[in-house]
């Protein structure tokens, strides 16, 4: 391997390991991706890499909550089964997970290429403020609801805080928990819902950009750069995450509020 492709092995590294801090914190992980690209000097790397690193920060995400998903899935197939009331909350959440997936859904499919075209730094700056100012509005709420409180209203507009964090700058899990803790969700609540809506808009973002994946020109001369990067995202997503949990455990979502404001003042001065 020679010099420039370890240059590029290091590069990719860290861009990974970027996208997989940032996914699970409210700052925007494709606007900081777009901030480290932009920095190293790599410029956009294209749909492929978006797959792969946001597969990584899925494959964490997956094994974080799996034994959510496990009891959701199997309490979910009870009720359908048996229609016991003892599963019945578990499969409205489930429910309320789709319905919230679906505004995301829509818009991602319509918007995509319209965004992708149309974002800049000072987007990005302005973006990361309006996620700052969104955080600082709800720093001192710590609602009621749990999963069983949760109503088809609330998963909408949540859905539609997901829908909105299409856009760079605007962050996915800042958003949704933002939107979560405004309608009245507990703090841990607000958490899992965020993250349970993460994963079919993941998932689908997978599906519907595997064909590009399959005829990407330079997959094998990017291959290892590829897979460092995965591999970056994939264990900074986990640990991340663990630690974003426990900032959402003690309250101090307000850190974040001072942290894009930072950034967007920076991206102002510098870009």
């Amino acid at each position: 391997m020679g010099e420039i492709d370890i240059i590029l092995l290091i590069k990719m590294i860290i861009i990974g390991l970027v996208q997989g801090f940032t996914e699970p914190i409210p700052v925007s992980s494709s606007g900081h991706v777009m901030i480290a690209s932009e920095i190293l000097g790599v410029g956009e790397q294209g749909f492929t890499f978006a797959i792969l690193t946001n597969t990584a920060s899925l494959f964490a995400i997956l094994f974080i909550y799996r034994k959510d998903i496990i009891r959701l899935a199997n309490n979910s197939v009870q009720y359908l089964k048996t229609k016991n009331r003892r599963y019945q909350s578990d499969f409205r959440f489930v429910c309320f997970i789709v319905i919230g997936t679906i505004p995301a859904g829509v818009l991602g499919v319509l918007l995509n290429d319209f965004i992708a075209e149309n974002v800049s730094m000072t987007t990005i700056a302005a973006m990361l403020f309006v996620t700052g100012i969104a955080l600082w509005l709800i720093r001192d709420m710590k609602g009621y609801k749990d999963e069983r409180d949760v109503k088809t209203k609330d998963a909408l507009i949540v859905g539609l805080g997901q829908a909105v964090a299409l856009t760079p700058g605007i962050s996915r899990s800042g958003a949704t928990i933002i939107s979560a803790i405004a309608v009245g969700m507990k703090q841990d609540t607000a958490l899992r819902f965020s993250f349970m809506l993460y994963i079919p808009v993941s998932l689908g973002g997978v599906v519907l950009g595997f064909s590009d994946f399959l005829n990407e020109p330079n997959k094998a001369d990017l291959a290892i750069p590829y897979l460092a990067a995965f591999m970056a995202t994939l264990v900074m997503t986990y640990f991340a995450m663990k630690w974003f949990m426990g900032i959402m455990k003690n309250g101090k979502l307000v850190y974040f509020t001072y942290y894009c404001f930072i950034v967007g003042i920076l991206l102002l001065i510098f870009f």
